[in-house]
């Protein structure tokens, strides 16, 4: 006898079909009937602390994995996850976001629901403005379409989608599913061919062309078209603050991070001394752009998105990215004579100082030495990030952070979407501990599935980055024994760390430990990096004071 089809199986085949392993979240008495069908499905069910939790942690293992999900209960659930959501769409990050809600029928017995906010699509209108595409599931007629259109969405704009689902229809009968595929997206040959046209022309004239490579090189799978066109060209590449790791930072063709006045130097003259900046797949924020510090002519600019590609003041669409720089690999660029650049300098040998209290840029020194093949590095906001930049990444994708939506707490949980998914990597967490505080509750989860990030609390307690911009008593907070975790949880291992000496011992004993390990570095009020005091500079001119 065959197996009816409803609304819940179809939606939990997609998501297979779609090729999700883990589904991160917070059950609510609205989905549970879903999350019924979820546990009897392949797909692994990932419970977390926080629906907040849940987010990061779905988004960072959409980073590694291609695509991530989470399911969460209505409004109460759902709001608590959109700060996380938010942040997916505004780094393109593909997360499908499904959500329990009142059924139809006692929508109309009662107008008046718990959890609910003002209207019963309230939380659907919400959503909306932070996805790319969204269904509400109230029709079994509509429903299979309306899954299949959202999920598309999600895959090929690479940011987040939502569906919401009543309670009563989680089990209404639709049609069974057909062949789930999703047709690979064409470029308009006229405007593709006009576009290589204009931008091989822009580089034959050039003599110090660079590649400016970003973020949607990682989304889109694009690094070994990238590492086709540097190789065919030989062009120099950096890399933005959000796109670090696109591209091995061992490659002889890598200069840095390019982030204006913020960054390194030799890497902001090579980049705008060039008289053509091929941009690739790029957000040009304002932390990408060294807080506008970044002196990048208009006019000696190839800038290719996902979206659109502008090459000087004209604009080209219906360009796919990978099409465009594909193609530029198998134009004749020219031949370009083998110039000086800014190479990536060797980490400093570290020698431990007996004694010498712990600094931050003394800190990142060590764990540059530190960093092994299978580490995946991810930053929390602050100087978690910033002194993180000048880690030298051995591969790619290994470096995760929310450089451009900077919401903190990211880090915690992100290791956690890591890792439930490759269980052979082992994620090196950096995070402050004002970001810390905001969900280290996950580390709970990380004990519950037997996995071992290792966690390095930077505890200087407060936040440091405010205080650069802008110093007040607002910017402490409550000091923690935050290597007193493992005995809360009765799981994990964890150490202090005052002085040099004391990382050193630290390090070499963590290296032994299967559960997950955390290593409170404790730091003077204000010691920071280099690029934070830069960056501190740069903002405090805007912050208004009486």
């Amino acid at each position: 006898m065959r197996r009816r089809t409803t609304i819940g199986s179809y939606l939990v085949k997609r998501l297979e079909e779609a090729g999700l392993k883990q589904i991160f979240g917070v059950p609510g008495d609205y989905v549970l009937g879903f999350y019924d069908l979820l546990v009897e499905s392949p797909i692994e069910v990932i419970g977390t602390c926080t629906e907040g939790g849940a987010g990061f942690a779905a988004d960072a293992y959409a980073r590694v994995h291609g695509l991530g999900a989470i399911c969460i209960t209505y409004c109460v659930g759902g709001f608590n996850a959109l700060n996380a959501v938010a942040g997916a769409y505004a780094e393109k990050s593909p997360l499908i976001v499904i959500s329990g809600s009142p059924g139809l029928a006692e929508r109309a017995k009662s107008p008046l629901l718990h959890h609910q906010v003002r209207g019963f699509n309230t939380q659907h209108l919400i959503f909306d403005q932070v996805c790319v595409a969204s269904a509400a599931l109230e029709d079994p007629l509509l429903a299979p379409q309306q899954i299949d259109e959202t999920i598309a969405a999600c895959i090929k704009r690479k940011r987040p989608v939502y569906l919401e689902i009543p309670r009563d229809m989680v089990h209404a009968e639709c049609q069974a599913p057909k062949p789930f595929s999703i047709p690979r997206e064409k470029s308009d040959r006229g405007s593709l061919k006009e576009a290589l046209g204009e931008a091989t022309e822009l580089l034959r004239e050039s003599k110090r062309p660079v590649i400016l490579a970003g973020v949607e090189i990682h989304r889109f799978g694009l690094q070994e078209s990238l590492l086709k066109l540097v190789k065919e060209s030989g062009f120099p590449v950096a890399a933005t603050l959000l796109g670090k790791s696109v591209i091995s930072e061992n490659h002889p063709e890598y200069i840095g991070v390019y982030e204006g006045a913020m960054g390194k130097e030799s890497v902001r003259k090579t980049v705008e001394g060039a008289d053509c900046v091929l941009i690739l797949g790029a957000f040009m924020t304002d932390i990408n752009l060294g807080i506008n510090t970044a002196q990048l002519d208009l006019s000696k600019t190839i800038n290719a998105t996902s979206e659109t590609i502008s090459i000087k003041r004209h604009h080209y669409d219906h360009i796919v990215l990978r099409d465009f720089i594909e193609g530029l690999a198998k134009s004749e660029l020219g031949s370009k004579k083998k110039r000086r650049l800014p190479s990536v300098p060797e980490p400093k040998p570290f020698r431990a100082i007996s004694g010498k209290p712990m600094t931050i840029r003394r800190f990142f020194q060590r764990i540059n030495q530190f960093l092994q093949e299978d580490s995946v590095v991810v930053c929390d906001i602050g100087d978690s990030l910033f002194g993180a930049i000048d880690l030298r990444i051995h591969k790619r994708t290994e470096f995760l952070s929310p450089a451009y939506y900077t919401s903190m707490g990211f880090a915690i949980p992100a290791a956690l979407g890591v890792q439930v998914g490759s269980k052979r990597l082992r994620p090196l967490v950096f995070v402050g501990d004002g970001a810390f505080q905001m969900t280290f509750q996950e580390l709970s989860t990380i004990a519950r599935h037997g996995l071992n990030p290792i966690v390095f609390v930077l505890n200087n307690q407060g936040y440091t980055t405010e205080r650069f911009i802008n110093e007040g008593p607002y910017n402490d907070i409550k000091n923690w024994a935050y290597h007193e975790l493992p005995s809360l949880l009765q799981e994990g291992w964890a150490r202090e760390v005052h002085t040099e000496n004391d990382l050193e011992e630290a390090l070499e004993q963590v290296k032994k430990q299967k559960v997950y390990s955390l290593i409170n570095v404790h730091l003077e009020k204000m010691d920071h990096s280099e690029a934070l005091a830069r960056l501190g500079r740069r903002l405090s001119k805007s912050v208004g004071k009486r």
